[in-house]
C-alpha cells in the first residue's frame, strides 16, 4: 500500500508524504529561523519536534542540529543520520501512527500553513562553483561564438569545466534582483558601452547541496560521491552577456556574479531515489578518477515560465529534463576534489544550464532567440532577453505512481538598474 498521511495532501502537490524536502523558515516576522520540512500545504517544524525528544534514534538523539537557523549542522552528520531523519518523519506523519495525529497540542504548535511562513536560504553557503555539464547548451554557446566546425572543445567531453562562483550574492526564491551594470563590447575604435545590461538571461540549472566535506589534500572517490550530496535545489544563475569582461582569463566575472537564485526546499537524493535513471553514454571513456560504477541521473521535468512586466499571466518559455546532462553531480564533486580540494557543509555545485536536444528545452534565452537574432512571443509582448519587470519562473517535478515529488518554484522579478 502507498504510503499516505494523515495530512491532507492534494494530488499535485509537489510536497507528499514521498517527499519531505528540508528548509529553514520563519513563522513570524519575529521569529528566530528554524529547520523544517514540507508536507502538502504545511510545514513541520522540526525545532518543536526535536524538543519534543522524537527523533530519539542513535544518530539524532541528543542533537542540537534542528535548533539551528541554517541546515549545514544537519548535512555534516552525514547519510545516516538523513536516512535516520527521513524515517522517523515519514512514520510520525503516516496516517496509521498516532504520535503526532492524535496530539492536538504537538499538531497545533509544529504544523505551520505554508501561506503564513517566510522562506529562507536553507543553508549558510561558504563555497559557490558553477559547472558546465550540458552538452547541448556547450554545443549550442560553441556553434554561436565558434561555428560549427569547433562547437564544443574535445576538453569538454573529458572533465567537468567549471568556474568558482560568488557565494554572497545567493538568495532565495522571491528576491528581486536589480539589472546589473558593467561594460560592454566597444563598436570599432570607440571606448566600451558602459551602463545598464542589455542582454540580461535567465539560466534554467539545478544545484547540489554539499553534506559533509572531505579534508584538504582529500579528494573523493567517485563511487563514494553520492554520500557527500544531500540533496538538489532549484537554480537560476542570473546572467549578462558582458563580452567586454568574459576572457578566457577573467570567465564570466560581472557577468554572473550580481545574483543567483535558488529555491528554499532542499529534496534529498533518498526522496529522488526512484527516478534514478542512466547517465548518457560518455565517449570518450572518463579516465578512471571519472569511471562510476553505476553512473545516474534523475528524471526531473523542469519548465521555465516569464511573466512580462505589466502582464498578469505568465508564459512557457523551455521545458528540459535534468537527465539531460552529460556530467553527473557525483562526477562533479569528484572532480571537484581530485586536486585535494576541501568541500565542506553547505557548498554548492550549480549544473550549468540544463538544455535538451530541441528548441524548446533549451534552457536560456540565449540559446532560445539564438543570441538576439529571433524573438520569443509571449501572449503578447515579445522579448529577446529579459525586460525590467519581468518575471521568471522555474519549476522542477518528478513524477511518481500517484504522487510528485516536487522542488516547488525559483522565482526572481528584475528591478531597474539604480
Amino acid at each position: 500500500m502507498a504510503l499516505k498521511s494523515f495530512i491532507e495532501v492534494s494530488p499535485d502537490s509537489h510536497f507528499p508524504i514521498q517527499n519531505l524536502p528540508f528548509g529553514i523558515f520563519k513563522p513570524e516576522p519575529a521569529s528566530p529561523p528554524r529547520p523544517g520540512v514540507a508536507i502538502g500545504d504545511y510545514v513541520l517544524d522540526l525545532s518543536t519536534i526535536s524538543v519534543s525528544g522524537i527523533f530519539d534514534g542513535p544518530f539524532l538523539s541528543g542533537s542540537d542540529c534542528f535548533l539551528q537557523p541554517n541546515l549545514n549542522k544537519f548535512l555534516a552528520l552525514g547519510r545516516p543520520a538523513w536516512k535516520e531523519a527521513r524515517a522517523k518523519l515519514q512514520n510520525l506523519l503516516s496516517a496509521d501512527v498516532a504520535t503526532l495525529r492524535d496530539n492536538p497540542s504537538l499538531r497545533e504548535k509544529s504544523l505551520v500553513p505554508m501561506s503564513k511562513v517566510e522562506m529562507l536560504l536553507p543553508i549558510a553557503i561558504g563555497d559557490y562553483t558553477d559547472f558546465f555539464s550540458s552538452m547541448h547548451h556547450a554545443r549550442n554557446c560553441g556553434i554561436m561564438f565558434r561555428g560549427p566546425e569547433n562547437a564544443i572543445n574535445p576538453n569538454w567531453f573529458q572533465l567537468p569545466i567549471a568556474y568558482h562562483g560568488r557565494s554572497s550574492s545567493i538568495v532565495v526564491s522571491g528576491t528581486e534582483i536589480i539589472r546589473p551594470r558593467g561594460q560592454g563590447h566597444p563598436s570599432g575604435n570607440s571606448p566600451p558601452y558602459f551602463g545598464p545590461s542589455r542582454k540580461l538571461d535567465f539560466e534554467l540549472e539545478m544545484a547540489a547541496v554539499v553534506g559533509p566535506g572531505n579534508e584538504l589534500g582529500k579528494p573523493v572517490d567517485v563511487n563514494e560521491a553520492g554520500d557527500h550530496i544531500f540533496g538538489l535545489v532549484l537554480m537560476n544563475d542570473w546572467s549578462e552577456i558582458f563580452k567586454h569582461g568574459n576572457t578566457c582569463l577573467s570567465g564570466p566575472f560581472l557577468g554572473k556574479s550580481f545574483g543567483t537564485t535558488i529555491s528554499p526546499w532542499i529534496v534529498t537524493l533518498d526522496a529522488l531515489e526512484p527516478f534514478a535513471c542512466n547517465s548518457p553514454k560518455q565517449d570518450p571513456q572518463p579516465l578512471p578518477y571519472l569511471a562510476e560504477k553505476i553512473s545516474k541521473n534523475y528524471d526531473i521535468s523542469l519548465e521555465v515560465q516569464i511573466k512580462p512586466a505589466g502582464q498578469e499571466d505568465s508564459c512557457v518559455v523551455t521545458r528540459s529534463n535534468f537527465n539531460h546532462l552529460y556530467w553527473t553531480v557525483t562526477q562533479q564533486l569528484a572532480h571537484h576534489t581530485i586536486n585535494g580540494c576541501n568541500l565542506r557543509p553547505g557548498d554548492l555545485l550549480g549544473t550549468g544550464t540544463i538544455s535538451g536536444p530541441e528548441p524548446e528545452s533549451y534552457g536560456c534565452l540565449l540559446e532560445l532567440t539564438w543570441n538576439g537574432q529571433k524573438s520569443l512571443s509571449l501572449k503578447g509582448a515579445t522579448r529577446r532577453f529579459l525586460e525590467d519587470g519581468d518575471e521568471v519562473i522555474i519549476s522542477g517535478c518528478s513524477k511518481g505512481d500517484g504522487y510528485n515529488v516536487g522542488f516547488g518554484t525559483c522565482t526572481g522579478k528584475i528591478l531597474p538598474s539604480p
